[in-house]
């Protein structure tokens, strides 16, 4: 499988293909599916295009997504950052009206195991975000570890040897500590490709879009998030064959 992440905390300064509005997101989550995702990422903006943990925010782009591409499962960010931020996303997350099928939950923020207990009290899954083996000691102090939905192993070395590195050693350390989740894997930027390529070597699935990379493996700028799909999907039947 692999997730499109369409957008994150990119702007349309970053590339002008980076969706902000529910329309927009909807948009390119039916071109990303019709590309070959199975599953998709997004951080939902508010009018003025920042992110936003707004329950109106949430339940517009998740309507709007889920109207484009009935049944694909669509998770959003509960990052720190977002606002309203820090603990008083708690109180956003609780107010949600429409609930998204997963979330993503940053282990190495300090409330990652108030905001995973509440994920899961309210019935969304938990893609539980590890961007370090440190990151996974944390995870698997966690009592509802093992209810989570996915490890998602998020690398952001930009030093090619240094994010293989991480990449290898965050799997050993869910080795360790016998953690069996389902792993989905992505590298940022420069590191992207790289990891992309070694996360497939080992059969894992995979994420892409205009959150993680905007340049394809021959260097080229994708033109949106189908385009950034269909190279990390072809970099992939390249290599199996």
């Amino acid at each position: 499988m692999i997730q499109a992440a369409l957008n994150g905390g990119r702007s349309r300064r970053f590339h002008s293909a980076v969706p902000c509005s529910p329309a927009e997101i909807a948009r390119e989550a039916a071109a990303v599916v019709a590309a070959g995702a199975g599953s998709l990422h997004i951080h939902p903006r508010d009018r003025e295009d920042r992110e936003s943990l707004d329950p109106d925010v949430i339940a517009s782009a998740l309507e709007a997504v889920r109207q484009a591409v009935p049944g694909t499962p669509v998770g959003v960010s509960t990052g720190a950052w977002i606002p309203p931020g820090g603990a008083a996303r708690h109180d956003a997350i609780r107010a949600w009206t429409v609930l998204p099928d997963y979330v993503s939950v940053n282990l190495m923020e300090p409330d990652s195991a108030a905001v995973i207990a509440l994920a899961l009290q309210r019935g969304i899954g938990v893609e539980a975000g590890v961007w370090s083996p440190a990151d996974v000691d944390l995870l698997a102090a966690h009592p509802d570890a093992g209810r989570c939905l996915r490890l998602l192993v998020e690398i952001n070395e930009q030093d090619v040897g240094e994010a293989l590195a991480a990449f290898r050693a965050t799997l050993a350390r869910a080795d360790h500590h016998g953690l069996t989740l389902p792993v989905l894997a992505h590298g940022m930027d420069a590191g992207f490709w790289p990891v992309h390529a070694a996360a497939m070597a080992l059969g894992l699935d995979t994420r892409a879009g205009l959150e993680d990379c905007v340049f394809l493996p021959n260097g080229a700028l994708a033109r949106d998030n189908a385009d950034a799909i269909a190279a990390a999907l072809a970099f992939r039947h390249d290599r199996e064959t």
